[in-house]
């Protein structure tokens, strides 16, 4: 049967991925084929579900995850019944019917409908606090719950469980991830992939809980707290499931549809009624369910194939590979990673340095893969597991391949992958189609492969990849800008302070939406755009604590045990008896299990547990030390005139004077000072960032030392007669690197990039720029604030 335009009739339920991708590739075979209606329980258009997570961090929202907006659908004649569901199907006259009784008939229907989150048999389970995280209207019901509460439980400890873990803890809540099994993600990674996964996890400040059942949720009608099979009581002011997804399939069921797990579907995504197909999460096929979206989209090429007459394609279950997108976790996995079928195995780790990779081989062919700390050779070991290519006469190199024998070229790693190698898991896109879209469409940057392909629009992963099949294809034409903040983007440190300048840019999410950043960032690009706005705009900006390392976020430093040190700020290396006894009662009270003088003349307490850190600051009372931080640190000094005969100088005043003005700032890496009272130089000045040295009539001013790895002596900025004179010039030094230097760079870099001259015009020789560059600092200056203070209050 066919409608007044001679066109069949196609109803698709589920206006999700699964479904808009059917349609999609549909329309590209056969646009003229079908009059396309589509029924969708959600009221918002087709969105990127694997981004939900970026969504509940409040990194993105809802418009920057769209994939089809209504207007998408309007161009193309589809009709959309969005927040519309369908209550009933009579298959034998082809109408369906909606919730509002309106029937809709089809020559061509297929199910779409997804799956549903498994909800435990658990007491309480009904209570108010209760969520899943599944669809953006749970990010919404976790984002309001986070204005109210403090402390979360995430019941799971798989992919989309850590994910919603990670969101949670960036809203700032207390996170305890119960899982019930021995390790996390127990279908995608080992015993020890999952130990390193456990401790970054732990280490960011999320409680892992394994082998641990819930058996009650507590509360008077909303939670309160969960309790544990072993008694353990947990308080919480909300509770996450996610335990897994089962298919949708109670429609399909009741309209008399063959169902098993999910809706049972032949190699062509054909149910048992011929007018009836069914793809992604709901289906059932060959006795598989699926759950990840690479062959999703692969069922709805095989699908749109068929109903759009070529009926040539086949849907074969293929491997898939899986990463978590944490920006601060890199791990990889694919295939099966168990030994429990006689499968040998090839592994390297280095617990140091958090990098681990182990094989899993039978039949010497790669089975399975995992790869923890750094990810780059995971497509290139992937396509060796699809291909099922046999390794046994590179056993000895293939963990490590293209490294063990020098790593080549961008362009000759891709040039190995075949066409059907997947590029972009989260879009199903291949090497060919990117090639074919590069060569047909005259394609020259990421930006334009990503329009035309949807590859790297989801999690960003693939970008590199992407990025190596354009430089293979183009030669010399690609231009990748070698100077980016990262692979993130094609911008520059300095396109980005100029965008900032000019358009009053505030915060992280403001610089991405404007300059159309191509991924949601990562480790490397988000705090550094964090610090790039606070240092361009520092009475206006908006901190963005996601985009903060773990350490700035705690304002402590973790420590290999998970515990957190405690180190107060100790002007100029000068204490007094009576901070000293808080210190120490302190160390009693909390049963500190390290108290130790550190090299920046302070008092550290390790060993401190992350619940007592507030109670430690307020029993303290001292500012914090910012001994965490990408800021001032000390300012070390001996006691000069004020006490040793030898002193020309009273270094400890100034050095005290000095840390008192620069303390809580914000700086491009930490900064280290020190103060000496004579060229004897107690204070070891002259290996500082900034290093005064007293000497007969005034002040030597030295700049861009360093002490750590890469050792190197301070250069001589200026002698001065007066303190005041050293704190002018100390003040304009700062500030020109905290608007010049990268992020990341420590003086010494900065000044070996830039010329010691150019610092010298700048902060010494020109007068007006100098009382510019100050006038700067202090606006900055204005808007710094001890950071335990306002935890305590907040923890009061």
């Amino acid at each position: 049967m066919r409608n007044t335009k001679g066109k069949e009739r196609l109803v698709v339920i589920g206006s999700g991925m699964a479904g808009n991708a059917c349609v999609e590739e549909i329309l590209k075979l056969d646009p003229h084929r079908y009059e396309i209606s589509i029924f969708g329980k959600e009221r918002h258009p087709n969105y990127n579900r694997v981004l939900l997570s970026y969504v509940l961090t409040g990194e993105m929202a809802l418009k920057d995850i769209i994939l089809n907006d209504f207007n998408w659908y309007k161009e193309r004649g589809i009709t959309l019944y969005s927040g519309c569901k369908v209550a009933m199907i009579n298959r034998g006259s082809r109408v369906l019917v909606n919730e509002d009784g309106k029937a809709i008939p089809y020559d061509k229907l297929i199910f779409a409908t997804g799956s549903m989150p498994i909800i435990p048999p658990v007491t309480g389970i009904d209570k108010h606090g209760v969520v899943t995280f599944r669809d953006i209207d749970d990010c919404d019901k976790i984002r309001e719950a986070s204005r109210e509460s403090n402390n979360a439980v995430v019941i799971g400890g798989g992919l989309l469980g850590l994910e919603a873990a990670n969101g949670m803890k960036s809203l700032g809540m207390d996170v305890t991830v119960v899982h019930l099994m021995d390790r996390l993600m127990e279908r995608q990674i080992d015993k020890t992939a999952s130990m390193l996964l456990k401790d970054a996890f732990e280490g960011h400040g999320i409680k892992i809980l394994l082998e641990k059942e819930t058996v009650e949720i507590a509360g008077n009608g909303r939670v309160e707290g969960i309790r544990l099979k072993d008694g353990e009581i947990i308080d919480t002011d909300i509770v996450v499931l996610s335990i897994g997804i089962r298919p949708n399939i109670e429609l399909a069921r009741s309209s008399g549809l063959y169902c098993e797990r999910g809706l049972v579907v032949s190699d062509t995504m054909q149910t048992y009624d011929p007018s009836v197909y069914a793809v992604g999460e709901c289906v059932q096929h060959r006795g598989k369910t699926f759950g990840l979206v690479s062959p999703i989209f692969e069922q709805a090429k095989v699908l749109a194939n068929h109903l759009a007459g070529d009926s040539r394609l086949l849907f074969k279950d293929q491997p898939v590979s899986t990463k978590l997108k944490i920006p601060w976790v890199d791990l990889y996995s694919a295939g099966s990673v168990s030994s429990d079928n006689g499968a040998e195995s090839i592994e390297y780790i280095d617990r140091g340095a958090r990098l681990y990779r182990r094989l899993f081989i039978q039949d010497n062919k790669i089975a399975g893969l995992i790869l923890y700390g750094d990810t780059a050779d995971g497509p290139r070991l992937f396509q060796h597991l699809v291909e099922a290519k046999d390794i046994s006469g590179k056993r000895h190199q293939i963990l490590f391949g293209e490294w063990a024998a020098g790593r080549p070229s961008l362009a000759a790693g891709i040039d190995a992958m075949p066409d059907s190698a997947i590029i972009c898991g989260c879009n199903g896109v291949t090497k060919g189609a990117i090639v074919e879209a590069i060569e047909k469409k005259g394609l020259f940057t990421r930006a334009d492969v990503k329009r035309e392909t949807k590859a790297s629009s989801s999690c960003g992963g693939c970008a590199s990849l992407v990025d190596q099949i354009l430089e293979s294809i183009l030669g010399s034409s690609f231009q990748k800008m070698p100077q980016s903040i990262c692979e993130c983007t094609r911008y520059t440190r300095d396109d980005v302070i100029k965008n900032i300048r000019e358009k009053g840019l505030k915060s992280v999410s403001e610089v991405m939406a404007t300059l159309g950043w191509e991924t949601v960032g990562c480790e490397k690009c988000r705090p550094a755009l964090n610090y790039y706005c606070s240092m361009m705009q520092p009475t206006e900006y908006h901190d963005d604590p996601t985009s903060r390392v773990v350490n700035e976020r705690e304002h402590a430093n973790i420590q290999k045990d998970n515990t957190f040190s405690v180190v107060p700020r100790m002007y100029g290396g000068a204490t007094t008896p009576e901070e000293l006894k808080r210190i120490a009662d302190a160390a009693i009270k909390y049963n500190v299990p390290l108290v130790k003088i550190t090299g920046g003349q302070r008092i550290a307490l390790f060993g401190i547990k992350r619940e007592d850190l507030p109670k430690v600051w307020k029993d303290i009372d001292m500012p914090s030390g910012y001994a965490y931080g990408k800021a001032l640190r000390t300012v070390k000094t001996c006691v000069g005139s004020s006490f040793c005969r030898y002193g020309t100088q009273d270094s400890l005043n100034l050095g005290i004077d000095m840390e008192k003005r620069f303390e809580g700032i914000w700086t491009p890496a930490k900064v280290k000072m020190g103060v000496s009272g004579c060229p004897r130089n107690c204070a070891e000045a002259d290996i500082k960032d900034l290093g005064v040295t007293g000497i007969s009539g005034g002040w030597e001013i030295n700049v861009g030392g360093c002490g750590g790895i890469d050792l190197v002596g301070a250069e001589h900025l200026a002698t001065v007669k007066s303190p005041d004179e050293v704190m002018e010039i100390a003040s304009a030094f700062l500030e020109y690197y905290r608007e010049d230097a990268h992020y990341g760079e420590r003086t010494s870099k900065w000044i070996n990039r830039i010329g010691l001259e150019t610092v010298k015009k700048a902060v010494v020789e020109d007068l007006e720029n100098r009382r510019k560059l100050c006038a700067r600092l202090d606006d900055a200056l204005s808007m710094t604030t001890d950071p335990w203070k306002e935890k305590i209050e907040a923890y009061a």
